[in-house]
């Protein structure tokens, strides 16, 4: 069944459709063009960045090593694997 009116989706979509804004559409031709982005932070500062996001985790890391170290030392009675004799 086609309609003689045309599509109805499209009729409907041209109801919905918002306006242009004239910001978007009327800019006058010698008008400056839009300032240009500031660059970003280099690639050095990016990783002094992540270095610095992740001390915490590697200074837990490090503890929690020397914690099972400890206990493993403590487990064995304080023999590092090599006895004299």
């Amino acid at each position: 069944m086609t309609e003689p009116d045309g599509d109805p989706t499209a009729d409907f979509l041209a109801e919905v459709r918002a306006e242009e804004t004239p910001w978007r559409t009327d800019r006058p031709a010698d008008a400056d063009p839009a300032p240009e982005a500031e660059p970003g932070p280099g690639r050095a500062r990016s990783v002094v960045r992540a270095v610095g996001e992740a001390a915490p985790y590697v200074q837990a890391g490090l503890f929690a090593a020397w914690v099972a170290t400890s206990i493993a030392d403590s487990a064995d009675g304080g023999q590092t694997g090599d006895v004299g004799g």
